[in-house]
């Protein structure tokens, strides 16, 4: 009988995460301070976030344990399961061989648990009472609330205002979890204010509910701000996924050809792939192949330019070097709500510059194509963004059907859509457009890069 499914014991979940850190080729360049433009010290960082994590950033040791309180927490959910897509195959007609590590499991729905409950934990530790944080499609904001409740944490969510109109079951899942959540650009801060002002009608950005969860967090001694992906100790926390798959694979006597995932702020994709990347690093895989997808709405990647830039709208988050569409960039209001950041985790950037990873972007309605040919295979309804990565998996195994070689393909899926079936109606009703964000556009964002 064919397996399609690959479990492990909770006794062999991983207890530690890994630090792409101490394996890189070249250090990453450093952040800079968003006043002085000097790099950043520890102590510039405590205002917005807790020592452990700023040292976790920093660090570049190459493990870094799971604190047991928080490997509790994940045992209600983890580990996740790998399964074998036969039914897509068969779909295809491929000799590919497709896996994908299924996140949907999780209370929140998603891959986002997995560093928030360890950012709600360390601040917990510190002694913080609340929190703040900004989200775009939502499932990070429901999983950092999902995260404060379980540590006793109070959480306010600036959530991009778009996709607090399209999305209102995010919301409500929030605020059962016990969180405040509202739409940014908001009255409560200045940033929000001076959008308003200047734009009524804006639908937000995730560079602007950046600003304004900064803006509320330093302006009180009780609150940190938390990131839910593009920092270095964000994407440490989510490489348990990979950690797991890595035992999953070996218990189907497969490994991966290519690997795929969806791309925004990059904390998913890089769980997945960090932890095999070392082995294309050392040598041991040279011919791996690591494909990142955006969209070709916000394509920071495939046409930003890698440079040094502020990690929100108003100016006042740290500067990184990372591909970017500027950071005043405002996007579309495409569904793929999660993957419209004007940057990128500057982890994946320094090893695409490297040439270590590839970058593609793709249009929503092709996208919503493949995630309707997955449910009706696999029967998983997935997220807009993970969608991404099925669109991509698709070409590459029909790729194998014209060559008739059996790669295999490691997709990392990052969550249900249960809470997008709205953008669904839209694609199965034919209103969904795509958009390719203007050139004209992307220059005149890129023209406000800081002087560095």
């Amino acid at each position: 009988m064919k397996r399609a499914m690959y479990f492990l014991d909770q006794k062999d979940m991983p207890t530690h995460w890994y630090n792409i850190q101490a394996d890189l080729p070249e250090p990453l360049p450093p952040p800079l301070h968003p006043g002085t433009k000097k790099p950043l010290t520890p102590d510039d960082l405590t205002p917005l976030f807790p020592m452990e994590l700023i040292m976790q950033e920093v660090s570049t040791e190459r493990w870094i344990e799971i604190p047991e309180e928080v490997q509790d927490v994940y045992r209600t959910w983890r580990p996740t399961v790998l399964h074998r897509a036969y039914r897509l195959e068969k779909a295809l007609d491929t000799p590919a061989k497709i896996f994908y590590k299924y996140e949907g499991t999780s209370q929140a729905g998603s891959h986002k648990p997995n560093t928030a409950v360890a950012q709600a934990y360390y601040n917990k530790q510190e002694g913080i009472k609340r929190m703040t944080t900004e989200t775009g499609a939502g499932q990070w904001g429901s999983a950092l609330a999902m995260g404060c409740a379980f540590f006793g944490l109070e959480l306010k969510v600036y959530m991009v205002r778009i996709s607090y109109d399209q999305k209102p079951y995010r919301r409500i899942l929030m605020e059962t979890w016990g969180a405040s959540c509202v739409p940014s650009p908001s009255p409560d801060t200045k940033a929000g204010r001076d959008m308003l002002e200047k734009w009524p009608d804006c639908p937000g950005s995730l560079g602007l509910a950046i600003s304004e969860a900064v803006e509320d967090a330093v302006t009180r001694d009780d609150t940190h701000y938390s990131l839910g992906s593009v920092l270095n100790h964000v994407l440490l926390h989510q490489t348990i996924v990979g950690e797991e798959t890595r035992k999953q694979m070996e218990m189907a006597d497969a490994y991966p050809d290519i690997i795929v995932g969806c791309i925004g702020g990059g904390s998913n994709f890089a769980g997945q792939f960090l932890p095999w990347i070392r082995d294309k690093i050392s040598g041991e895989k040279p011919d791996l192949r690591i494909i990142c997808v955006e969209p070709e709405s916000c394509p920071s990647v495939t046409r930003g330019i890698y440079a040094y830039d502020f990690g929100d709208s108003a100016a006042t988050a740290p500067i990184v070097k990372m591909y970017t569409l500027g950071h005043g960039f405002i996007p579309p209001p495409i569904h793929a709500g999660g993957l419209r950041y004007h940057g990128m985790a500057p982890i994946i950037c320094h090893l695409h510059r490297l040439g270590l990873v590839e970058a593609v972007a793709v249009h929503q309605t092709a996208v919503f194509e493949a995630g309707v040919k997955f449910a009706r295979t696999e029967g998983i309804i997935t997220g807009p963004e993970p969608c991404h990565d099925l669109k991509v998996t698709i070409d590459e195994a029909l790729k194998c059907k014209e060559s008739g070689e059996a790669k295999t393909i490691l997709i990392a899926h990052s969550g249900h859509g249960h809470f997008d079936l709205a953008a669904y109606d839209r694609y199965l009703s034919g209103q969904l457009e795509d958009y390719a964000y203007p050139e004209d556009e992307v220059k005149k964002a890129q023209a406000e890069l800081p002087e560095v």
